[in-house]
């Protein structure tokens, strides 16, 4: 991991595409490097969940509509997506000097799962606050993350009490690491076991979208 970390470090420095070039067998061998690690994840977790598929991302920006235009990203990410359609929720690794993390949840739900989701909180939270208020749950991530509309979304009173998960649009969850944990020979045991950590989350939320208000199965 410290020689992707080295190679992150100077790329954060000369994001260029004459550097990477010059850099690209470096950079050849950090890939091969992560892809097995990337790939290890994939087998523990694939233990213990179904998962669909595994996705590296490349280090390519598209900055065909951004203000950056940095042609590099400056970190190393890997998702796991689970077998849909029953189950749902999607596993991230980042890994980045200062900014790695451990993560995951429903980054961009599709409107209609959205509102479901809302749906089902706005008659009750009481499954999904014991999720979330779970001590493991708390001393992995904290809390439930993501952004949110800034009122109450059509159709839904402001005043609800569960109004602040009712506005949320994604529903994540992070662990960060340090670049020292990082480098720890635990790392990967630490990174499965906050993914591993999810599944009650996930678990949830997938019944939630697979079901009608009533609970009726819709698949």
């Amino acid at each position: 991991m410290k020689k992707a970390f080295e190679f992150l470090t100077q790329l954060n420095k000369n994001n260029n595409r004459e550097w990477f070039t010059r850099h690209k067998t470096e950079y050849d061998l950090v890939v091969k490097e992560n892809k097995v690690f990337f790939n290890q994840v994939y087998t523990e977790l694939q233990e213990h969940d179904n998962l669909k598929g595994i996705h590296i991302f490349r280090i390519y920006r598209d900055v065909r509509f951004s203000k950056d235009q940095t042609p590099y990203k400056t970190n190393f990410g890997v998702g796991y997506s689970r077998s849909k359609p029953m189950l749902r929720g999607g596993y991230y690794i980042q890994l980045e000097p200062g900014n790695s993390f451990v993560g995951g949840g429903f980054w961009g739900p599709e409107a209609k799962d959205l509102l479901r989701i809302r749906k089902e909180f706005e008659i009750s939270t009481k499954e999904i606050e014991k999720i979330i208020t779970n001590e493991t749950f708390v001393k992995y991530f904290g809390e439930l993350k993501g952004d949110a509309v800034k009122t109450a979304p059509r159709g839904f009173d402001k005043n609800h009490t569960a109004i602040d998960l009712i506005r949320k649009k994604q529903f994540v969850v992070m662990r960060k690491f340090t670049d020292k944990e990082v480098f720890a020979d635990n790392f990967q045991k630490e990174a499965v076991q906050t993914l591993l950590t999810m599944r009650p989350f996930f678990d949830y939320m997938s019944e939630v979208l697979t079901t009608d208000l009533n609970g009726e199965p819709l698949i």
